[in-house]
């Protein structure tokens, strides 16, 4: 009678030691994760006759893309 044979070759056990040290190493990484604050919300006061123009950060980028 013919009996299984192992299937595991050196191949086989190779790939899987790597994968193991590749899901090793990411979580390891994971719990030095921390997570972001987010600066605390101002809200700003409106003129009252108008000239709501503020030159923030957003615009400071926007005219940058547009130096040539």
């Amino acid at each position: 009678m013919n009996q299984p044979r192992n299937k595991l070759s050196r191949r086989t056990l190779f790939a899987g030691v790597g994968s193991v040290g590749a899901i090793a190493a990411t979580a390891s990484l994971v719990p030095g994760v921390r997570p972001i604050e987010a600066p605390p919300l101002v809200a700003k006061v409106m003129p009252e006759r108008g000239g709501g123009y503020t030159f923030s950060e957003h615009v400071k980028r926007y005219y940058k893309t547009t130096l040539v």
